[in-house]
C-alpha cells in the first residue's frame, strides 16, 4: 500500500505545470453481470420484493440505469464498458438467450465489452446474434477466429472510440482456456494474452492512438501479469475471477485501482452489485498521471429507474412458464428436510452430489462435496416441475471444480460434521467417497474415522498425500460455510461453472423416473 501511496503522490506531482495538455477520462465499467437484470440479495441469489422495498436489495438493471445516467450528468469524458460474462445465470438467459443483455446493454449505452467464456456456452450463433443486436463492438485480442464464418468480419480484436476529441484505443480478452470452459466450436482457437495485446497496442500506437484501455475477462492474476509483461496499456477494466478491488473494504482483494508499474488495474465484483467508477488523468503523451476511483455500491441507496422496472417486470412474465415446466418425474419422493440433511446421509444430498459429480467426471474429477445447507427442499413423487428443483437449489449457485489434498479433504469432512449438535448447513453431502465419523469425539478433534474415495470400480482408503479434483458450488469452494481449506489462488479452481439448479434439472430428465436412494456412503458410530 505506501508503494501505492507513493506512486500517487508521485503522479500528482506530475501534474504541475501541464494542466492545459491534461486529458480527463471517467471509465464507469461492469463484469460479470451473469443475467441478473433483477435485483439479488446480499448472498448474490434472488431477492424478493419486500426486501427490495425495504432497502436490502443489491443491483438490477434498474438501479445500474440510474446510477450511470448520474455520472455521465456530471459532465466530461465518460466511458462505459464491460469485462464479459452478460451471459447465463439466471432464467432470463435460459429463456431469452442474449436478448434481454443486448436490450439493457444498449439502453444503458454501453461502449464496448470484451467477450467472456460464458458468452460461448450456447458456441458462437447466440454469440452473433448478441452482437449483431448491440449498438457498441464487441472485442476479442487473444483468439484466431477467421475460420468461424459467424464471428470472421464480425468480432473485432480492437476498436478505436473517440472522446472529448482524444482516441481512446479498446482491446478485449477472454480466457485462454475458453475451449475447455465453454463452446466455442472447433474453428476458434485461443492465445496468449500478453502477445495479444502487445500486437494491437502496437497497431493502435502505429495509428496515433496514445490511451489504451484493455477489457479483459482473463482474472486478476492474468491481468497483472498482463500490466506487468506488456508496454503501453493504460487501463486494465478486469473480469472472470469476479474480484472486488477497493480503497475502503476490507473484504477487497486490492485496492483500486491496483498499479503494476504505470498500468491501472480495476475491477468491480460481479452480477451488478457493484458500478466501478475510475477517473484517469493523461498527460500529451498519454501517460498516466492520476487514477483514482472506488466501485460504487447498487445498494437500495441508488434509486431504480421506473421504466427499467417496468420493462424488466414484463419480461419476466414468461420465466414462470419455465418454473411450471416438467422436467423430469421421481418414482418416489425425494427427501431434502433440513432436519435430516443437516445431521446425515440424505436422498437428496445424494441425488445433487451426484449430479454434481456426473456433470464433470468427464474432466477427471472423483469427489463431490455438496453443503446441506444448499438444500432447501424436497420434491414430491411425480411429475418434477423446474421450479421445484429451483425450490431445493435457489441461490444461483455455480459448479467449482478445484485441487485438493487428501489432507484437505480429510479437513473439509472434519469441518462438515463438527456442528452436526447446531444442525448447522456445512454438514457434507458427497459423492465419489465414502466416510464414517464419531459424534462422541469432540468437533474437529479427529471424528472422521475412515474416508475411501472411488477409484476403478471400487473404492479404497483416502491418501493424505495425493492430489485429487473434486467439485463443489462456487459458495462452499471460496470458503463458505466454513470449507476454508477449499478456498484460495492455489487450487486451479474454477468457480463459475453452470447453475447447480440446471445442473440437477439435467441429471433428473437423464435419469427420469429417478429413484432416490440412500447407500451408506456416511456412516455415524
Amino acid at each position: 500500500m505506501m508503494m501505492r501511496i507513493l506512486s500517487t503522490v508521485t503522479a500528482l506531482g506530475l501534474t504541475a505545470g501541464m494542466a492545459s495538455a491534461e486529458y480527463k477520462l471517467t471509465i464507469l465499467h461492469t463484469n460479470d453481470f451473469h443475467a441478473r437484470f433483477e435485483p439479488i440479495s446480499k448472498y448474490d441469489s434472488g431477492c424478493g420484493a419486500q426486501d427490495n422495498a425495504e432497502g436490502k436489495c443489491f443491483g438490477g438493471s434498474a438501479r445500474l440505469v440510474t446510477a450511470v445516467e448520474a455520472a455521465r450528468a456530471k459532465g466530461g469524458n465518460v466511458i462505459l464498458v464491460s469485462g464479459g460474462d452478460q451471459f447465463q445465470g439466471t432464467l432470463f438467459y435460459t429463456y431469452y438467450k442474449g436478448k434481454v443483455a443486448a436490450e439493457m446493454m444498449n439502453k444503458l449505452g454501453y461502449d464496448a465489452m470484451t467477450v467472456g467464456n460464458h458468452e460461448f456456452d450456447d458456441g458462437p450463433e447466440v454469440l452473433r446474434g448478441f452482437m449483431d443486436a448491440v449498438g457498441f463492438p464487441v472485442l476479442m485480442s487473444n483468439a484466431d477466429y477467421s475460420g468461424e464464418e459467424l464471428l470472421a468480419g464480425k468480432l473485432a480484436k480492437s476498436t478505436v472510440i473517440e472522446k472529448g476529441g482524444e482516441k481512446i484505443g479498446l482491446i478485449g480478452l477472454t480466457p485462454q482456456d475458453t475451449d475447455e470452459l465453454a463452446s466455442p466450436g472447433p474453428n476458434i482457437k485461443f492465445s496468449d494474452p500478453v502477445i495479444a495485446v502487445q500486437g494491437e497496442v502496437d497497431r493502435l500506437t502505429a495509428l496515433g492512438v496514445n490511451k489504451i484501455v484493455v477489457l479483459s475477462h482473463s482474472g486478476y492474476i492474468v491481468d497483472k501479469r498482463v500490466a506487468a509483461e506488456t508496454t503501453g496499456v493504460d487501463v486494465i477494466v478486469g473480469g472472470h475471477s469476479n474480484t472486488y478491488l477497493s480503497n475502503v473494504s476490507d473484504r477487497a482483494v486490492g485496492p483500486y485501482p491496483t498499479m503494476v508499474g504505470n498500468t491501472a488495474v480495476v475491477s468491480a465484483y460481479a452480477y451488478g452489485k457493484y458500478l466501478g467508477m475510475l477517473d484517469v488523468t493523461f498527460d500529451d503523451a498519454g501517460n498516466i498521471v492520476q487514477a483514482t476511483g472506488e466501485p460504487q455500491a447498487m445498494d437500495g441507496d441508488v434509486a431504480e429507474d421506473g421504466s427499467t422496472v417496468a420493462r424488466i417486470a414484463e419480461l419476466a412474465v414468461p420465466l414462470e412458464e419455465i418454473r411450471q415446466m416438467v422436467v423430469a418425474s421421481a418414482a418416489e419422493p425425494i427427501l431434502g428436510d433440513r432436519a435430516v440433511c443437516r445431521v446425515q446421509e440424505c436422498a437428496m444430498g445424494n441425488l445433487v452430489a451426484d449430479a454434481m459429480l456426473a456433470r464433470v467426471a468427464d474432466q477427471g474429477v472423483t469427489i463431490a462435496i455438496a453443503n446441506s445447507g444448499g438444500l432447501r427442499a424436497g420434491i414430491d413423487a411425480g411429475e418434477i416441475t423446474m421450479g421445484e428443483v429451483l425450490a431445493v437449489l435457489p441461490f444461483q449457485n455455480t459448479l467449482s471444480t478445484f485441487q485438493i489434498s487428501g489432507q484437505g479433504v480429510l479437513d473439509a469432512l472434519e469441518n462438515g460434521v463438527s456442528q452436526v449438535e447446531e444442525v448447522k448447513g456445512r454438514f457434507p453431502q458427497v459423492a465419489g467417497l465414502k466416510f464414517t465419523w464419531d459424534a462422541s469425539v469432540a468437533p474437529n478433534k479427529g471424528r472422521i474415522q475412515s474416508v475411501m474415495v472411488a477409484e476403478g470400480a471400487g473404492f479404497v482408503p483416502l491418501d493424505p498425500a495425493k492430489t485429487y479434483l473434486a467439485v463443489t458450488n462456487n459458495y462452499v469452494r471460496n470458503g463458505g460455510d466454513g470449507y476454508k481449506m477449499f478456498a484460495g489462488d492455489d487450487k486451479d479452481a474454477y468457480d463459475f461453472g453452470p447453475d447447480l439448479a440446471d445442473v440437477t434439472a439435467e441429471y433428473l430428465a437423464a435419469n427420469a423416473p429417478y429413484t432416490p436412494y440412500t447407500d451408506g456412503r456416511i456412516v455415524k458410530k
